[in-house]
Formats: C-alpha cells, sequence, structure tokens
C-alpha cells in the first residue's frame, strides 16, 4: 500500500480538509500505516499535480483558513486500478522493523538492557492489544454501523482490525517467549 492510495481511499467517502485526512488516516489506518502530517501534506500536493485531487482555499473569518481536497474522476480510477492489483510482497514479514533490529543486535548490549528493551515492547504491544479488542467490541456493539452509507464498507474496517488485533497478539505471544529465553538460567 502506498501512502497516496491510502489518502484516496479516505478521499473516495469525502472531501476533507488535510489536518482531518492526518486524524482519520491515524485513527483508521495507523494500526497498520503509520503516515506523519508532513508526509500527508506533500502526497496531497504531489497528488493535486498528479490530478489525483483537486483542493478548495476556504476562507473563515473567525478561524485559520483551510483548504478542503476532493478526489477527481482520474483519482478515483487509480484508486481503483491499485485496489484491484494483487501485490505478492504486500503481507509478507519483511517490513522495516526497528525493533527487530534492535532485537538482532542485542547480544552486544547486557541481557539485562535487551530484557528492558523486551519488556518496555511488551508493554507497549499489550496496550495495543487492549486497542485493537476494544476496536473489535466497537465493532460487534454495532458503533460503527451508521457511519457510512454503506454497511458492506464498516466489513471490511472490521477484517483489517481483526487483522491488527491477531498480529499483535502474535508479537506478545513472541515477546512472551523471547522473554523466557533470555531469562532462563545458563
Amino acid at each position: 500500500m502506498s501512502l497516496r492510495h491510502g489518502l484516496l481511499g479516505l478521499l473516495s467517502y469525502e472531501s476533507m480538509t488535510g489536518y482531518d485526512l492526518n486524524k482519520d488516516f491515524n485513527d483508521s489506518l495507523g494500526h497498520f500505516w503509520q503516515a506523519k502530517a508532513s508526509q500527508i501534506y506533500r502526497e496531497l500536493d504531489a497528488m493535486e499535480h498528479s490530478g489525483w485531487l483537486t483542493s478548495e482555499r476556504v476562507i473563515q473569518d473567525e478561524k485559520p483558513n483551510k483548504r478542503v481536497y476532493s478526489i477527481t474522476e482520474a483519482g478515483r480510477a487509480e484508486f481503483l486500478r491499485w485496489l484491484a492489483t494483487l501485490d505478492p510482497l504486500a503481507n509478507t514479514p519483511r517490513t522495516k522493523n526497528a525493533f527487530m533490529m534492535r532485537i538482532f543486535f542485542g547480544g552486544e548490549l547486557s541481557t539485562e538492557q535487551t530484557l528492558k528493551l523486551l519488556h518496555s515492547g511488551r508493554e507497549l504491544v499489550l496496550d495495543h492489544v487492549r486497542q485493537m479488542e476494544a476496536i473489535i467490541n466497537n465493532f460487534d456493539a454495532g458503533v460503527y454501523d451508521g457511519y457510512n452509507d454503506d454497511p458492506n464498507k464498516v466489513k471490511y474496517w472490521k477484517l483489517t482490525a481483526l487483522s491488527g488485533e491477531i498480529m499483535s497478539k502474535a508479537n506478545l505471544e513472541w515477546l512472551d517467549k523471547a522473554i523466557a529465553i533470555l531469562e532462563e538460567k545458563e
């Protein structure tokens, strides 16, 4: 997935400001794709130059002016083209993971230092597991049922949240095993 296509996907639901896109991106896609606001605004400019979206400057009296972005027909065509394209490497474990690189080189630290990293990582992952469980519970309770004109789309949102929950639980299991291995008496 590219950041551009994620932004196009969000804009296919409704026109938004860059601020709203940043918030919605992080709220809905952030459990599997991170983006900084500066990256989002850079992509919005590039997509506007490509003709995939347009923007309208909205003058406001009591608030700062804002720019509202809308997807174009060319942008929608690009989004649908990307959506229907199979990327065989998209779901492989070959991702950039600085934490895993630190663990790979953990032998350069003391066991206590590496254990501290693992325990800290475990707490972060446990928090993420809880967040994902809460999101799944919200889906099951119908919190998102009226959120979109097409209730079928909400099912797909739930699928990504379910993936996030399961992957987080697997990561938690790995952390528990890694901690147990390092805590074994030699």
